[in-house]
Formats: structure tokens, C-alpha cells, sequence
């Protein structure tokens, strides 16, 4: 259902006071083997699907040697691709990273779309590309692994808008990257990382995670796993509508559901004949979920699609009982059987 791995932890009283021990605990012991975790199960996704190209991607947190070691040391392994929180030492006395990325020329510049966050609008940030190949030296800790050779990325923003931070990425990656073209590809990779975004605030102000009351860890878990499914699926719709906003709404909703979403916002109760586009019928739920639709408002966000879809199961199970009241009802098997998909 659009989600690879999901870990679920809870930490402990016995927990604290371990971060001043950090650097002499083994990876395993650490919360951050989540992502070695996750890297593993993205291996076995590769395995599975040999024509795909699998690529993990992880943000600051995720840079840990262990990680690009295990990268370096799985067979077939899944791309990765990580910002960059440290600034490594590099081997063959190469200095830092980021005294070598000061001396790598500038390749060109990239345009980026960064998304309205916040009270922030969407721009358009013109980035200044450098990238080469070094080789990272293994951590003081861990004087006998082997140095690792990976590709870096460096994205700065050129003048960006007055009281704004600049946009500004390293990225490493075991990805080859070769030309400016390379680059500006493995930095849209990373772009992406923006949707991990949308939907955990799909999770936490959608589905109200963080405010679950229930009895037991056990079911905690059961209600996050259903919890996920449904936030990927809002996510999905947001999507889909808009890198496909002309296919038939049908797509996505079963006949019920759009016949209900018609018949109540043009207040006609006749069945539609055809289904709307799927960008028209994203408006009108998002219009049941607060989406005013001004000129400025751009396309409806995963909040209004989930208050949206909330009031579209009530109308949906109203509408099946009013349209056996019709002079020509739609046949049964148009009416009844809906699931209930964000209940």
C-alpha cells in the first residue's frame, strides 16, 4: 500500500543519559540502526523487482558511515542517496569535505520549485551545482574500516528572497555522477523527500497520531499501521491529481462515491451520466473539507482532501439509501458494497 518498512519504537526510562555514550555503542544498540533497517528492506524490494531502480534516500539524520559501508558490502544493493549532516574527513589527505567542495568549480545553475511551507510561498530557487568523487576516511572510533568512495552533491541557492535562508545541500550518494546533468537528476531525487513531509503532517493533522488514547501498545500499533495506509492513500490522491487531473475520476473513486460527490454539490439527484475529471472531483471534496478554491489557493492539500473524504463517507452511505427512492434507481450492485476506505 505505497510504504516499504514502518518501525515503531517507544523509548524507555533506561534510555536516558545514552547519547554521552553514543560513540562507543555498536550501530545495533543505537535508535539510528533505523535506518540501516530500512535500507535492508529496501534491498529486499530491489531483489524482487531486478528492472527497477530502487534509490533510499535519507536526510541529515541518516548520515552514518555504517549506512554507506553496508551500501558498499550488500550485493545488488539499492541506491543511496544522503544529506550530508557531518563534515568528514576525506582520505589522501584530500582535507574536509567541505574544503574540498570549495575547491570543486561551479557546473551551473538548476532550477528547483520549493513548495509553499508555511507562511512562506512557493518560489523558484536558482541553485549553483558543484559535485566530484571522494573517498570518506573511516571515524576515529573506528580506525580499522575500510575509507569508502562515494559521489558528492553540493546545491546552494543564489539570492533568495529577502528574509528568507538560503536553500543550501550536500548530498552524498553511491549514485556515479558524472556530468551537471547527473547532478541536477540525484538533486530532483532528493527534492522528492519533500512528500515524507506532506504525509507525516497528513499523519499527525489528518489521522490526530499524537492524540491516540488506547489501552495498550499493541493496539497503538494496529491503529498506526491502518493510520499509515490511509494518509499514503490521501497522499496518492494528492498526487495523482496533479500529474493526472484529465483521466475519469473512477480512477480513484468507486461509482457510489463520485455519483454522491456530483449529485450533492450540483444539487441534482439524477445520477451523473459520466464521471468528472479527476482534478474536478478533487476540488469538490476538497470543498467539503474547507478548499475555497481562490485564485491564489493553488491545489487543494492533504488536510482538505481528508476533512473532505471524511464527509464524503456520510453523503456516500445517504446516497445509497436515497437513490432506491428514485422513479429509475441505479442497479444494486451500484449502491451497495462500498468500503469504507477513511472511516
Amino acid at each position: 500500500m505505497g510504504l516499504l518498512n514502518a518501525q515503531c519504537w517507544a523509548r524507555g526510562p533506561e534510555e536516558f543519559g545514552k547519547k554521552a555514550k553514543r560513540h562507543t555503542l555498536p550501530i545495533e544498540a543505537k535508535e539510528s540502526n533505523k535506518w540501516l533497517t530500512s535500507f535492508k528492506a529496501a534491498t529486499a524490494t530491489a531483489a524482487s523487482c531486478p528492472t527497477t531502480t530502487i534509490v533510499s534516500v535519507g536526510d541529515r539524520e541518516a548520515d552514518l558511515y555504517e549506512l554507506f559501508a553496508l551500501a558498499a558490502t550488500t550485493p545488488k544493493a539499492p541506491l543511496l542517496l544522503v544529506r550530508a549532516k557531518h563534515d568528514r574527513t576525506l582520505q589522501e589527505e584530500q582535507g574536509k569535505l567541505s574544503e574540498y567542495l570549495d575547491r570543486c568549480p561551479e557546473a551551473g545553475i538548476q532550477e528547483l520549485l520549493v513548495p509553499r511551507r508555511g507562511t512562506q510561498p512557493a518560489r523558484t530557487a536558482q541553485l549553483s551545482i558543484r559535485y566530484g568523487k571522494v573517498t570518506l576516511a573511516p571515524p576515529k572510533q573506528k580506525p580499522d574500516e575500510p575509507p569508502l568512495a562515494v559521489w558528492v552533491i553540493h546545491a546552494e541557492e543564489q539570492e533568495p528572497p529577502e528574509g528568507v535562508a538560503a536553500l543550501c545541500w550536500v548530498l552524498l550518494t553511491t549514485v556515479p555522477t558524472e556530468s551537471f546533468e547527473a547532478a541536477c537528476e540525484h538533486l530532483s531525487w532528493y527534492a522528492l523527500r519533500w512528500t515524507i513531509e506532506f504525509f507525516h503532517r497528513t499523519l499527525k493533522s489528518g489521522c490526530k497520531i499524537e492524540n491516540r488514547q488506547l489501552g495498550s501498545a499493541s493496539r497503538l500499533e494496529a491503529c498506526l499501521a491502518i493510520d499509515l495506509v490511509v494518509a499514503w492513500r490521501i497522499h496518492h490522491l494528492t498526487k495523482l491529481g496533479r500529474e493526472t487531473p484529465d483521466v475519469p475520476c473512477s480512477v480513484y473513486f468507486e461509482e457510489a462515491q463520485w455519483q454522491a460527490l456530483v449529485a450533492f454539490t450540483t444539487r441534482k439527484p439524477a445520477p451523473a451520466a459520466e464521471p468528472p475529471t479527476l482534478r474536478d472531483a478533487i476540488r469538490m471534496v476538497a470543498a467539503l473539507g474547507g478548499f475555497l478554491g481562490r485564485t491564489g489557493d493553488g491545489e487543494p492539500g492533504t488536510q482538505t482532501l481528508w476533512l473532505g473524504l471524511q464527509r464524503l463517507d456520510d453523503i456516500t452511505e445517504m446516497w445509497k439509501v436515497m437513490s432506491a427512492l428514485l422513479p429509475n434507481p441505479p442497479p444494486a450492485s451500484h449502491i451497495s458494497g462500498v468500503q469504507r476506505k477513511y472511516g
